[in-house]
């Protein structure tokens, strides 16, 4: 958790992103990377931070994260709900963390003017940027590969119990377990599956 989804959703997310004290802040995919920008938003002040997902299970996962508002992507007024979450400003803060082509169209989508778009998640296809539309709305836009720069100070908001990177870690197996594991982790949707942590079981004599 702590050489990978943590330090990516902090540091590309939410620190590229610039999210400061009072932000509303957006995180587009609730996934284990968003999570964790949902996480660590509040750790930089950030009042509201809305959690986006076409899955309503994640969505409820994401309050546990520290998400203060929910909004099911595939519904036909997700903007609104954004918007109507913003005073209909949009989001200080655009957190894209899914890594295709509609999911950033909805970042650049609900930020407010001179707002930020961090886009987190790992592109496979060609991403369309409107420039057209987006100079005079003064937008910035950031991305990058994590440096894990970040990973000792959260190590010690791990420990001293301020940043729960336990909470990811939904199901527990043995290595004899190896198929159930893998059912477990590709019904992600029907198990509420984050990370799957196999460990390996304790000999006789130990």
């Amino acid at each position: 958790m702590l050489s990978d989804i943590l330090p990516t959703g902090f540091e590309i997310g939410v620190q590229a992103g610039g999210v400061k004290p009072g932000d509303v802040v957006a995180v587009i995919g609730a996934g284990p990377v968003g999570l964790a920008a949902v996480m660590t938003a509040g750790l930089c002040g950030a009042a509201t931070v809305i959690a986006v997902n076409l899955d309503p299970s994640r969505l409820e996962q994401a309050f546990d994260f520290g998400a203060t508002h929910t909004v099911v992507s595939g519904s036909p007024d997700w903007r609104e709900q954004i918007l109507a979450l913003t005073d209909g400003a949009g989001a200080d803060v655009a957190i894209e963390a899914v890594g295709v082509p509609e999911t950033f169209a909805m970042a650049v989508d609900v930020v407010r003017p001179g707002g930020r778009v961090a886009n987190v998640g790992v592109h496979g296809r060609s991403v369309e940027l409107h420039l057209e539309d987006l100079w005079i709305r003064n937008i910035s836009i950031s991305m990058g590969l994590v440096n894990t720069s970040s990973t000792a100070m959260l190590l010690r908001l791990v420990t001293q119990h301020k940043v729960q990177a336990d909470k990811f870690a939904t199901h527990h197996f043995s290595f004899d377990e190896f198929p159930a594991a893998y059912d477990t982790f590709t019904r992600a949707a029907e198990t509420k599956a984050l990370k799957v942590i196999i460990s390996r079981q304790p000999e006789a004599d130990e």
